[in-house]
């Protein structure tokens, strides 16, 4: 391939516009793994099913067990299925600020999937490069950003949990609708921040 060959005269120059490009790489190989991570967390319901025992949910929250099961997995299908578009829990009553909420968060799993996607298509014709080139320094620069990004966030959120749960929803969520009334929107009373704690690391 032409690009190929471009790219192997890069190397041989040690040209800077290759050492950007096999950074772009692995930033895109980067996004795929933690989109994929984030993908995967959220399809790994039985996480969730222990911390119902584990939180005491059935007991903090007034609803049984089943009913708790019921509504999350709603909840989780509802995210992660593109086709469904109405927002109706089997059982728990919500506010429309509720429901807007969780069209929005729909939307952003949307878009982690076309970052899925277009991270996965880039990333795979990276690494396809670097075989090509016997040079594989995107996996370098992949680890090290796999180890200092979340490293990062683990430590933000080690350090003060509550604070960075707010921080973290005022950037995705700056109309503030994600501050639930457990009155109107009682799905919140399932949906303690220890679970979030739990689902992140």
């Amino acid at each position: 391939m032409q690009l190929l060959n471009i790219l192997h005269k890069m190397k041989t120059r040690n040209n800077k516009k290759y050492k950007l490009i096999q950074s772009l790489f692995a930033l895109f190989l980067s996004l795929f793994i933690i989109s994929l991570a984030v993908k995967l967390t959220l399809l790994f319901k039985p996480l969730y099913y222990f911390d119902i025992d584990y939180l005491n949910i059935e007991k903090l929250s007034g609803f049984t067990k089943e009913e708790i099961i019921k509504n999350y997995n709603y909840v989780i299908n509802y995210l992660l299925i593109p086709k469904m578009q109405e927002f109706t829990l089997p059982s728990l009553p919500y506010s429309e600020v509720g429901e807007i909420h969780f069209k929005e968060v729909k939307n952003i799993f949307i878009s982690f999937d076309i970052l899925l996607i277009i991270s996965l298509i880039i990333s795979t014709f990276g690494l396809w490069t670097s075989v090509k080139l016997k040079d594989f320094n995107i996996l370098r620069k992949t680890s090290i950003t796999l180890i200092v990004l979340p490293l990062g966030l683990m430590t933000a959120f080690l350090i003060n949990f509550d604070v960075s749960f707010v921080i973290f929803h005022k950037i995705f969520f700056p109309n503030g609708n994600w501050q639930f009334d457990p009155d109107f929107d009682p799905i919140i009373n399932i949906l303690p921040q220890e679970f979030f704690f739990h689902a992140q690391y």
